[in-house]
């Protein structure tokens, strides 16, 4: 039996733009396993972040559900959610979103300090792990691209989530870096045992994961 950990059912996503309706969403259907490496795929404007957003608990659907572990997650307070993302949801963002005041170790240590929870030594194994062991005191200014987004990455595992989610996480990197950071990503995939859904472009990488799910103008295509 399939050990699904994210769901979503027919969902659909409209924004208002004036007196119209911009339909960007429609009708999409998608899971993913635990363990499972998979991609999301298509031309810009498709609806391809949108989809991680709702899938991530950050943008509620205009119509349709999103179960993680059974829990359909936009059923619970706003409390809840946070917390639900908090603990189960790890997001890489494709500009990296790191603090620029803070560290490599602090911007990795934050999802863990709003948990409450006391993770040094995690971090440093993290950040380790992901060859920046002499960078942790290193702010994000003085890090190339690759260094900050491998930083992100470890941010986005240090709560040890269930589903790891990487919104065109290689879409501002070269070529060697961007090879560089979907193998670890691989690597993550394989010894962590994450959910890993990856948005991208670039059907190079995306072929790369064990499924695509393309999407075009807000429907799936493919999956």
């Amino acid at each position: 039996m399939n050990d699904i950990v994210l769901r979503a059912e027919t969902i659909h996503k409209s924004f208002s733009l004036g007196p119209a309706s911009v339909h960007v969403l429609k009708d999409i259907s998608m899971s993913a396993e635990r363990g499972e490496l998979l991609s999301i795929c298509g031309p810009s404007g498709a609806g391809k972040s949108t989809l991680l957003n709702v899938l991530g608990g950050l943008s509620k659907p205009s119509f349709g559900r999103v179960f993680m572990d059974g829990v359909d997650i936009y059923s619970l307070s706003d409390r809840d959610l946070s917390k639900l993302r908090g603990k189960k949801i790890g997001t890489v963002f494709q500009f990296y979103n790191l603090l620029a005041d803070f560290t490599a170790l602090e911007n990795v240590l934050i999802p863990a300090m709003i948990q409450g929870r006391h993770a040094g030594e995690k971090a440093k194994a993290l950040l380790s792990d992901l060859g920046l062991k002499d960078r942790f005191n290193h702010k994000p200014g003085e890090l190339s691209g690759g260094e900050q987004q491998r930083i992100a990455l470890a941010r986005a595992l240090i709560n040890e989530p269930d589903v790891l989610l990487a919104d065109e996480p290689t879409g501002n990197l070269d070529m060697e870096n961007t090879d560089i950071l979907f193998r670890l990503i691989e690597n993550i995939n394989k010894t962590r045992g994450q959910a890993i859904i990856i948005v991208t472009h670039n059907m190079d990488l995306a072929r790369r994961t064990k499924r695509v799910v393309e999407i075009v103008d807000g429907c799936v295509v493919k999956s």
